[in-house]
């Protein structure tokens, strides 16, 4: 018995070395299943994709923000200052919330204007709609000549008349329309001129619509010179003269 267990005693010892060498080989599979087998937590994150100063979506973004430089209304086309609330003298006048405009769909106003957003959206209607190439394609309307805007007022400064939309920044008198080549055509002797007399007519009429009441030179002796467009709303439609 004695001898037996001194025999197993050496065995024992002579096969000690070689797992203790057999160690190091098996070391670098631990480490990679023990990686594999690691958190997802514990890797490190993905870098999130850097937008370039010049890549196409940086282009966009600073392109939009030039564009709504300068604008009122929450319209880019519409570039002015907001004026707040105007009072009036007369009862009934005064504009809330008003704007000053000077551009609209880049067309320029030859005053800055006073009126509330809802006319100056119905003027970038109008402009869209028909005057910008009314007199060709190659000769747009790139100015409109402002008569009168806000004032507070009765209807044509008549005493006792009823108060102007004028007097509450929703009207606007365009007497002439300023082209490309410089040269302007006004509504007094545009009118009257075969050349341009069925163009003006045609401006006249696509008015109807966008705003409420359109006046020209064949309403009364007050408009023989100017458009007068104001987005007040009539039961039977716009009035249209």
């Amino acid at each position: 018995m004695i001898r037996a267990g001194a025999v197993l005693a050496a065995l024992a010892l002579a096969a000690a070395p070689a797992l203790a060498e057999n160690q190091p080989e098996r070391a670098p599979e631990l480490r990679e299943l023990a990686a594999l087998s690691a958190p997802a937590a514990a890797l490190p994150p993905e870098p999130l994709p850097q937008v370039r100063a010049g890549s196409q979506a940086t282009e966009v973004l600073f392109g939009r923000k030039k564009r709504l430089k300068g604008a009122v209304c929450g319209d880019a086309d519409i570039k002015g200052d907001e004026a707040g609330t105007v009072a009036g003298a007369l009862p009934g006048c005064g504009v809330k919330d008003a704007v000053r405009v000077r551009e609209i769909a880049g067309v320029r106003l030859s005053q800055t204007s006073l009126m509330t957003c809802n006319t100056a959206r119905a003027l970038k209607t109008w402009i869209h709609r028909e005057v910008e190439t009314a007199f060709g394609r190659r000769n747009e309307v790139v100015g409109l000549r402002v008569a009168a805007h806000y004032a507070c007022r009765t209807r044509n400064n008549r005493p006792g008349a009823k108060l102007s939309e004028h007097g509450k920044g929703r009207a606007i008198d365009i007497s002439g329309f300023t082209l490309a080549s410089g040269e302007t055509i006004t509504v007094l002797h545009g009118w009257k001129k075969r050349k341009t007399r069925k163009k003006l007519k045609k401006i006249w009429r696509a008015a109807c619509g966008p705003f409420g009441t359109v006046l020209g030179p064949e309403a009364d002796r007050y408009h023989k010179d100017h458009f007068h467009l104001d987005i007040a709303r009539h039961r039977g439609g716009s009035y249209c003269r």
